[in-house]
């Protein structure tokens, strides 16, 4: 059975009984459970505690590499923009990035793809951020921007 249904039900029940703070209190304490289970996703070189908690919440990461520097850099063009991460700390990383894979025309692609909002990873998975809550996007970018840092 997988753990995250069982846990998004016990979310949407706080939600009901005792409103966000609760659930708010359940999806930290949870996500310290995982991330200190050793269940972070085993493509992501750092970030461990955001894959974990989207996994815990039946998401999964995909998995970034050279091949995904690009669209990388366009996810954290995305999240600069809306405010996910700050630009003082993000865009020095994203340019960094876009120095490495200038001319190439899959990475322009994963580039553009990046900035709407769609992380793509090597192992031919992908999420898209415009789908998830606030909380899980700050995860999610927290989780590129880490990965991002590595790969250079």
């Amino acid at each position: 059975m997988h753990r995250s249904l069982p846990a998004a039900a016990l979310c949407a029940a706080l939600l009901a009984a005792g409103g966000a703070a609760h659930a708010n209190k359940y999806l930290d304490a949870m996500k310290e459970q995982l991330g200190s289970s050793g269940q972070a996703d085993a493509g992501s070189a750092s970030g461990g505690g955001a894959a974990a908690l989207a996994s815990g919440l039946g998401l999964s990461m995909p998995a970034m590499g050279n091949s995904t520097l690009g669209n990388a850099a366009g996810v954290i063009q995305y999240c600069v923009k809306n405010n996910y991460l700050s630009a003082a700390s993000a865009n020095s990383v994203k340019d960094r990035l876009l120095g490495m894979v200038t001319g190439q025309k899959p990475q322009q692609t994963g580039f553009a793809n990046g900035a709407k909002g769609l992380l793509q990873g090597e192992n031919g998975k992908s999420l898209n951020m415009k789908n998830l809550s606030s909380k899980l996007k700050e995860k999610a970018c927290d989780y590129v921007l880490k990965n991002a840092t590595s790969l250079l």
